[in-house]
């Protein structure tokens, strides 16, 4: 088959497109046509090389994807799974690892996954869409829904709005009902925010995005009449994390599910106890939430954000672009 390979760690350069051995199929597994996979903001950190994490070399990247069963593993259901059934993934093995970070990933014309990672898709739904879904609108559900309990009528400031995550809980916060501020770095992707749904969009290269959030609802008081907003999303962490503080009313809700930009920021506790602040991690997604996922696409609740749809030997150039922040939503690769 062919694939996208790293020998070693580094950079974009030890990407190669090149013939590998098909995957060798357990009793338990299925091989799967792959139709679609997309990248995630840890593939470049995967490629790069994590201390502390064993990825195995020679390494297939890509985590999330969609495909048709091509062959059953001999201990397969068969009540349950077919030749040429249209499947969904859930790439996180409690216990054994994920894909494309100490598993072999998806970026390949065939991939071997155990039964019990198989979700069946709607026929509504496509291998793009699809393969939209796990990491990053996964992510965002557990965070927005299950976690944070975003609803009709509050204010929610999302910042770093314009990935995979962010896109998604625009997505979510204006289909529960809320009023959304979207941050972008660009004034590019500031409208693009708009056309996905967020009422207003903050151009954090010429804006403050807390003096604008004043500007809209007033300042957030500790006493009296606050202002400020119910809800702010903010998994960049770094510098990001005591600032946005000051957007938050009393009571209000700080959710996190990362810390792209630093995971030990300076802090500021007063904030948190005098203005009584609930601070919430969202950590993963289950197969259950994929599922819902797939649901709401297919009824046109949500719609995954497409930032490219290239052929799997252009994979380098999609992810170079990831690793500059041009991208808008998702990228996909079809083999």
């Amino acid at each position: 088959m062919k694939a996208i390979v790293f020998h070693q760690h580094g950079g974009v350069d030890q990407l190669r497109y090149e013939d590998f051995p098909d995957p060798e199929l357990g009793p338990e597994d299925v091989l799967i046509r792959v139709g679609a996979v997309s990248l995630n903001g840890f593939d470049p950190m995967i490629l790069n090389g994590i201390p502390g994490l064993k990825t195995p070399l020679p390494m297939i990247p890509g985590a999330d994807f969609a495909g048709e069963i091509v062959t059953l593993g001999s201990a397969v259901d068969k009540s349950r799974w077919s030749v040429g059934q249209r499947v969904a993934t859930v790439p996180l093995r409690p216990g054994v690892g994920m894909m494309g970070e100490t598993l072999r990933g998806a970026a390949a014309e065939l991939c071997a996954v155990p039964q019990s990672s198989l979700l069946p898709m709607p026929d509504a739904v496509s291998f793009v869409d699809a393969a939209c879904l796990p990491t990053a609108y996964g992510t965002a559900l557990r965070m927005m829904q299950t976690r944070g309990k975003v609803k009709r009528g509050e204010k929610v400031l999302i910042l770093g709005a314009t990935g995979g995550v962010g896109t998604c809980c625009v997505q979510l916060a204006k289909l529960a009902g809320a009023e959304v501020v979207a941050c972008a770095s660009s004034a590019e992707k500031a409208e693009k925010l708009k056309a996905i749904g967020a009422d207003h969009v903050v151009n954090t290269s010429t804006q403050d995005y807390v003096k604008e959030v004043i500007r809209l609802y007033g300042k957030p008081r500790v006493w009296g009449e606050s202002g400020g907003v119910d809800v702010i999303v903010n998994y960049t962490g770094g510098n990001t994390w005591a600032e946005c503080f000051r957007a938050l009313k009393r009571d209000g809700r700080l959710l996190t599910c990362g810390a792209t930009a630093g995971y030990a920021p300076p802090t500021d506790i007063r904030y948190i106890w005098s203005f009584e602040f609930n601070i919430i991690g969202a950590n993963g997604w289950t197969p259950q939430d994929q599922i819902e996922l797939l649901d709401m696409v297919a009824d046109g609740r949500i719609k995954p954000v497409l930032h490219s749809v290239r052929p799997l030997r252009e994979f380098g150039i999609s992810l170079q672009e990831l690793i500059d922040r041009k991208v808008f939503g998702k990228a996909v690769l079809e083999p």
